[in-house]
């Protein structure tokens, strides 16, 4: 078999509008894990939001990764060990924080199954909580609260606000945190030099895989580095612009089991 592992964002990719896995896809998966194709999940999602779809693909029993907060931690989702873990630094979270409020947006991390929310809530907030299955918490002590090193943090807001906000961040952290639009509405704060591609640089060489061996599927811009690197890198139909470019192949939409076709094309 040409291809040895795939990796799968979630949201746009993975799943389909109605963020559940159809019953195709899941069962393409299944064959090709039945094959020997390696299944793991990169999402900037973190690790509560990945659990629907690590149990869908039943990674637990035949084996497989996830790589929630975009690879800040990567994890053998058979036996739960965790192969890397990374966090941003207390200035990275102090800059987002400052930023958030200088913008009038929201700004968010996690904490021991909470999203954790500083001093207000928005539509943003609600579908991050919604998708993940966690619920927020909001308070007006959010630095004190967050006595620990975060693997990510997020600020949400409308999509014009959002990306002046990411550029307005990024010039502040350049060299200290990775900063980036995983979605038009959502600012991604995570530790430097991790993404996704990295991360699964780090996973594959851990495993003896080449580059030319991984396919990776995705549709936003958080994907764009891992459908560059791979092997056969790919794009939804629905993907975003800078995605469509980076990949290899457009697969049919996520509302089209565009990861069935996958399969079939080039592992099956």
């Amino acid at each position: 078999m040409k291809y040895k592992i795939i990796f799968l964002d979630i949201d746009g990719t993975l799943t389909d509008s109605r963020k559940l896995i159809t019953e195709k896809t899941r069962k393409a998966l299944m064959k090709a894990a039945e094959k020997g194709l390696i299944i793991a999940v990169a999402s900037g999602r973190p690790e509560p939001g990945l659990a629907y779809a690590a149990g869908e693909l039943e990674l637990s029993s035949i084996g497989g990764y996830l790589l929630p907060f975009n690879g800040g931690i990567i994890k053998d989702a058979l036996t739960g060990e965790v192969i890397a873990s990374n966090t941003i630094s207390r200035e990275a979270l102090e800059t987002a924080y400052k930023t958030a409020k200088e913008f009038d947006i929201g700004v968010i991390t996690y904490k021991e199954g909470d999203i954790i929310a500083a001093d207000k809530t928005d539509e943003y907030i609600a579908l991050e909580s919604r998708i993940n299955g966690m619920p927020v918490r909001v308070t007006d002590k959010f630095l004190e609260e967050i006595d620990f090193s975060p693997v990510k943090c997020l600020l949400t807001g409308e999509p014009g606000l959002a990306e002046k906000a990411e550029k307005h961040l990024a010039e502040l952290l350049v060299g200290k945190a990775n900063v980036f639009r995983s979605e038009p509405f959502f600012v991604e704060v995570v530790p430097n030099g991790i993404d996704k591609a990295e991360s699964i640089k780090t996973l594959i060489g851990r495993l003896g895989i080449t580059r030319e061996e991984v396919i990776a599927c995705g549709d936003g811009f958080n994907d764009v580095s891992m459908i560059n690197y791979a092997g056969l890198g790919v794009c939804m139909s629905n993907g975003c612009d800078a995605a469509k470019a980076a990949a290899d192949y457009i697969a049919p939409s996520n509302d089209e089991d565009g990861i069935a076709d996958v399969i079939e094309k080039f592992v099956m």
